[in-house]
């Protein structure tokens, strides 16, 4: 096994916890907007470092402006689609969790 196949195993092995926690963000929380908060940030990270263990297994530098570019326009149409649920929810009067 070669330091770059090491440094991948760690970086996927990194991206794991991230998506449980988006999961978990996603099945536990309490309102639709803590949801999406949770679902978009951790699974951004996730993908980032999945797309960083990837970057060291490939083989052209045209290989790695694909991935950097395939994670910005997930990275992109994630903010775009959560805003345009959590403006929806809001005027369709979704009001956000507080406290009792």
């Amino acid at each position: 096994m070669s330091i770059t196949d090491l440094i991948s195993t760690v970086l996927l092995l990194a991206a794991l916890p991230f998506f449980v926690a988006g999961t978990l963000g996603l099945l536990r929380f309490p309102d639709l907007f803590c949801r999406l908060h949770a679902l978009t940030k951790a699974d951004n990270l996730g993908l980032g470092l999945i797309v960083a263990a990837l970057i060291f297994q490939a083989g052209s530098w045209q290989e790695v402006a694909r991935l950097l570019l395939t994670w910005l326009l997930v990275l992109l149409a994630g903010a775009t689609v959560a805003h345009l649920i959590a403006r929806k929810a809001l005027r369709d009067g979704v009001r956000p969790w507080r406290r009792p």
